[in-house]
Protein backbone atom coordinates (compact mmCIF):
# COMPACT_ATOMS: atom_id res chain seq x y z
CA UNK A 1 0.00 0.00 0.00
CA UNK A 2 1.42 3.46 -0.90
CA UNK A 3 1.60 6.43 1.44
CA UNK A 4 -1.11 8.03 0.23
CA UNK A 5 -3.28 5.34 0.73
CA UNK A 6 -2.08 4.72 4.25
CA UNK A 7 -2.75 8.86 4.80
CA UNK A 8 -6.29 8.11 3.40
CA UNK A 9 -7.05 4.97 5.79
CA UNK A 10 -5.27 6.54 9.04
CA UNK A 11 -7.83 10.10 8.83
CA UNK A 12 -10.51 8.27 7.67
CA UNK A 13 -10.24 5.76 11.24
CA UNK A 14 -9.51 9.09 12.74
CA UNK A 15 -12.92 10.73 11.94
CA UNK A 16 -14.23 7.68 12.73
CA UNK A 17 -13.53 7.61 15.82
CA UNK A 18 -13.73 10.90 16.29
CA UNK A 19 -17.37 10.86 14.81
CA UNK A 20 -17.88 7.94 17.89
CA UNK A 21 -16.76 10.11 20.73
CA UNK A 22 -18.00 13.58 19.86
CA UNK A 23 -21.36 15.64 20.06
CA UNK A 24 -22.45 16.86 17.09
CA UNK A 25 -21.35 20.37 17.81
CA UNK A 26 -18.13 19.79 18.94
CA UNK A 27 -17.29 17.71 15.99
CA UNK A 28 -18.80 20.76 13.65
CA UNK A 29 -16.45 22.66 15.70
CA UNK A 30 -13.27 20.41 15.05
CA UNK A 31 -14.03 20.38 11.85
CA UNK A 32 -14.25 24.14 11.13
CA UNK A 33 -10.79 24.55 13.29
CA UNK A 34 -8.89 21.94 11.40
CA UNK A 35 -10.16 23.55 7.97
CA UNK A 36 -8.69 26.79 8.91
CA UNK A 37 -5.69 25.66 10.20
CA UNK A 38 -5.36 23.72 6.81
CA UNK A 39 -6.00 27.05 5.22
CA UNK A 40 -3.21 28.77 7.34
CA UNK A 41 -1.00 26.20 6.74
CA UNK A 42 -1.50 26.65 3.23
CA UNK A 43 -0.82 30.36 3.29
CA UNK A 44 2.14 29.84 5.11
CA UNK A 45 3.47 27.90 2.58
CA UNK A 46 2.47 29.55 -0.34
CA UNK A 47 4.17 33.12 1.03
CA UNK A 48 7.10 31.22 1.84
CA UNK A 49 7.80 29.82 -1.42
CA UNK A 50 7.02 33.27 -2.57
CA UNK A 51 9.77 34.62 -0.34
CA UNK A 52 12.29 31.76 -1.01
CA UNK A 53 11.55 32.52 -5.23
CA UNK A 54 12.21 36.26 -4.47
CA UNK A 55 15.97 35.26 -2.97
CA UNK A 56 16.95 33.62 -5.95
Amino acid sequence: MNNSCQNLYLLSTIACKLAECLSEEDLAILSADLVVLSDMLANILAHKSECENELV
